[in-house]
């Protein structure tokens, strides 16, 4: 399996599919990919791989990434 198969099996991207922009679409990609790394943290922490504290506090860090990206992009509502 090469690198990009890896990388697009761990990291699916969905076509875009709202009222095209360029930000409505840098931000749903960035959604797609919090989306899939909290999948990931959660199946860490289910598996005893990585602690609830920790598995928060990467949640809680990709929330912060996620709301300024949606702040810069999208504005504040």
């Amino acid at each position: 399996m090469s690198t990009s198969d890896k990388d697009s099996f761990l990291n699916p991207i969905s076509s875009f599919r709202g009222e095209f922009s360029p930000q409505n679409l840098a931000f749903d990609a960035n959604l797609q990919e919090f989306t899939n790394r909290i999948s990931i943290i959660c199946a860490l922490e289910t598996g005893g791989k990585i602690s609830p504290n920790e598995a928060y506090q990467q949640i809680k860090d990709l929330w912060k990434k996620l709301d300024e990206s949606k702040e810069n992009l999208l504005g504040g509502d």
